[in-house]
């Protein structure tokens, strides 16, 4: 039987959430740097809220990072550095990127367009890879309520070697058919769990928590 899969909570802004968040237990508090997205938090902010988070739990979000700006990331001993980017950047920029962060620590979330087959190379640069629902204008916290689940299905079983986490929309009301259909390794909870950006509602991540930690992934649960 496949573990329990793991759990991010991302897009985290106040304490009070980051607190009940690591009271529940979930392995991973994300927090994203990127300053165009909603839940942006500044430097300052990042250093207060790290005050409750141990380096082990936390995950640096961003898109396209400078490789300057990505080394003074590293400064902040996140467990992770999840990088967010097109397919148009070139694999010299993503290598760069596997190469400041280690390849255990580097989390790949490639904007994948549908129909378009998973870039197999970024294998290389990566144990973890996270899949996202697509938006044109976007990467990451769409809100949309379905990332490409088979796609993500295909994608995990083709490369078994890699973890796999699913983000897109989720939230107690799908957790659970989510996770029966992909069999993610981890999980990331971020807009489902939301009153607004960067805002989360305390029920709404209690209840998606209960249903990861309730979830048996033997047939006929």
């Amino acid at each position: 039987m496949k573990a329990k899969p793991k759990v991010k909570v991302c897009g985290m802004t106040r304490e009070d959430d980051v607190k009940l968040a690591l009271d529940l237990g979930v392995d991973y508090i994300g927090f994203i740097v990127y300053p165009k997205s909603p839940r942006y938090v500044t430097p300052s902010q990042l250093e207060k809220l790290f005050e409750f988070v141990p380096p082990s739990k936390r995950v640096i979000v961003d898109v396209e990072t400078g490789t300057d700006q990505l080394e003074e990331y590293l400064d902040w001993q996140a467990a992770a550095y999840q990088i967010h980017f097109g397919l148009d950047v070139s694999m010299a920029t993503v290598a760069s990127w596997s190469g400041l962060c280690g390849i255990d620590r580097f989390w790949v979330a490639p904007k994948v367009p549908p129909k378009e087959p998973f870039p197999q190379v970024l294998m290389e640069f990566a144990d973890s890879i996270m899949l996202d629902a697509y938006s044109k204008t976007q990467f990451g916290g769409t809100g949309i309520a379905k990332t490409n689940w088979q796609f993500f299905l295909d994608c995990s079983m083709m490369y078994q070697h890699k973890k796999w986490i699913l983000a897109g929309g989720l939230g107690a009301h799908n957790l659970h058919e989510a996770l029966r259909f992909t069999n993610a390794d981890q999980v990331d909870l971020n807009s489902g769990i939301e009153i607004e950006a960067g805002i989360k509602d305390h029920n709404k991540m209690k209840a998606a928590i209960k249903v990861i930690a309730e979830f048996d992934n033997e047939p006929g649960d």
